[in-house]
């Protein structure tokens, strides 16, 4: 039986502190070489994201890790029992990106010959790839397909009529399949993401399949407690599915540090697994990984991979919706309210990876109600910065009963918010003046961060007098207190 990794260690750029190999306060391409290898040896996560998709991609991963840190992986085989799964670019939105999806399903048969040359067998260092904002089972389909057909078929025709193949003249292509995995984000594909999976394996021999649902663009889209309630309604909807096709459906759950991206931290593993008991693989950010001493993301990291996998959680469907639809309602508008001072503060939010933009003409922009917003980190640091935590947005839309629910089927909401309210300004310049009571109606007992409050009382009135110059440095400091940017 494969196994299947349950920790993944990811790119996202939600660090405060830079990791102690970095040579810029960016970390780039051979940064993240060294980042690789520190994942798995180090700090023991048994799978790496390697994102393909918004910078200049390295296709030459596999070689590099192999060359460089020979001795740890003739110990830990690369594909067997640490993985390397490689998140590509979605030529249906990200059009100026698109032919680097060719070149990273090209690089794959290319990392098997190294790997083959180093282990001297037939097993894949990488077989699987990440598509995300998937749409529907054609998108995840065109990769299979795209794979299997011209990457690895082409092997079989001659260069021209009358002449050898290419795999007598090139050498074989392999692996001969590879396995895709979807990522969810919209909420309508999460709440599609079992008829979207069920259509793409139709036809497909399949040991397993896992599925990935975003945590963070859901809670930026829609409000926190929409996205707890979507991934509670696609992991339920994941498992009736497996069970209905007898086909083992792993779910993964990209989590980050901030309460609103997930609040996974070292100190919280075991309440994040309550939260969602049938995730088979959770995501490890870098603010998990640098932002906390070595040896709490150690510990931490050998509980997620030992964690007993459970059932889904029930939910009452209909009920979490109905709260979604007007909750979701009230944090959008507050969002429109909050975007330019969100957007102003967004040039001043640090960047820890090089990366190409995301909007424009190189990447894909995340848009609310004709207004332009920047990623989900970027956009947490922003409110966070000036003592605005975005969890609270929306809480005036919901009504007692709504709680009531909520507190049931949200199993951590009380302690989520107690963390979200540490860093709470309530001072703030940027409070929607209809939070104020729907707060206090929380009755939740939270103490400020003294610190903290002072940073983002600067932040805010430096933004409102445009006296930008500091902006960048109590953004951090800030951070630095919360451990996590965004």
């Amino acid at each position: 039986m494969l196994k299947i990794p349950r920790c993944m260690s990811t790119q996202h750029p939600d660090n405060a502190h830079l990791p102690f190999f970095a040579e810029n306060a960016e970390l780039s391409g051979e940064d993240e070489i060294q980042e690789a290898y520190y994942a798995f040896s180090h700090l023991g996560c048994d799978e790496q994201m390697w994102d393909c998709e918004g910078k200049e991609v390295d296709n030459f991963v596999v070689k590099k890790l192999l060359t460089k840190y020979e001795h740890f992986f003739r110990e830990k085989r690369l594909g067997e029992d640490i993985f390397l799964t490689l998140r590509v670019p979605n030529p249906s939105i990200e059009k100026a990106e698109a032919k680097i999806l060719l070149e990273t399903l090209e690089s794959i048969p290319r990392s098997f010959d190294a790997a083959n040359l180093f282990y001297k067998d037939d097993i894949a260092p990488i077989f699987e790839v990440i598509l995300p904002m998937a749409s529907s089972a054609k998108c995840i389909d065109r990769i299979y397909r795209y794979y299997c057909d011209f990457v690895v078929g082409k092997q079989k025709k001659p260069v021209k009529n009358g002449d050898i193949t290419i795999a007598e003249w090139i050498g074989r292509f392999k692996p001969e399949r590879i396995n895709v995995i979807p990522l969810f984000e919209d909420m309508e594909q999460m709440l599609c993401a079992h008829r979207i999976t069920a259509e793409y394996l139709q036809e497909k021999q399949v040991a397993y399949q896992r599925v990935f649902l975003a945590r963070s663009d859901p809670a930026m889209n829609y409000g926190l407690i929409s996205a707890v309630l979507l991934n509670k309604i696609a992991l339920q909807r994941l498992e009736k599915l497996s069970a209905e096709l007898g086909i083992k459906i792993c779910p993964i759950v990209g989590v980050g540090s901030s309460p609103f991206r997930g609040n996974l931290r070292p100190q919280t593993v075991a309440r994040v697994a309550r939260e969602y008991p049938n995730t088979h693989t959770f995501t490890v950010q870098s603010a998990f990984k640098y932002d906390n001493p070595a040896e709490e993301v150690r510990k931490a990291i050998k509980k997620l991979r030992k964690r007993r996998i459970g059932t889904a959680q029930k939910v009452d469907e209909k009920r979490c919706l109905e709260i979604i639809r007007k909750y979701s309602q009230e944090y959008q508008k507050q969002i429109v309210e909050l975007a330019p001072a969100i957007n102003k503060l967004a040039s001043h939010v640090p960047r820890r990876r090089k990366r190409k933009l995301h909007i424009g003409l190189f990447g894909y922009s995340r848009s609310m109600r004709g207004i332009t917003l920047p990623r989900a980190i970027t956009f947490t640091a922003a409110l966070y910065s000036i003592g605005m935590p975005p969890e609270l947005l929306g809480l005036n839309a919901l009504s007692d009963s709504d709680l009531k629910f909520i507190r049931k089927v949200y199993v951590n909401f009380k302690k989520d918010m107690q963390d979200a309210l540490k860093y709470f300004n309530p001072n703030t310049i940027f409070l929607p003046k209809e939070l104020k009571g729907a707060i206090e109606k929380l009755a939740i007992d939270f103490r400020s961060d003294e610190e903290h409050l002072r940073i983002t009382g600067y932040i805010a009135r430096a933004l409102k007098k445009n006296e930008t110059e500091h902006l960048t440095e109590h953004i951090l400091r800030a951070a630095s207190i919360r451990r996590f940017l965004g």
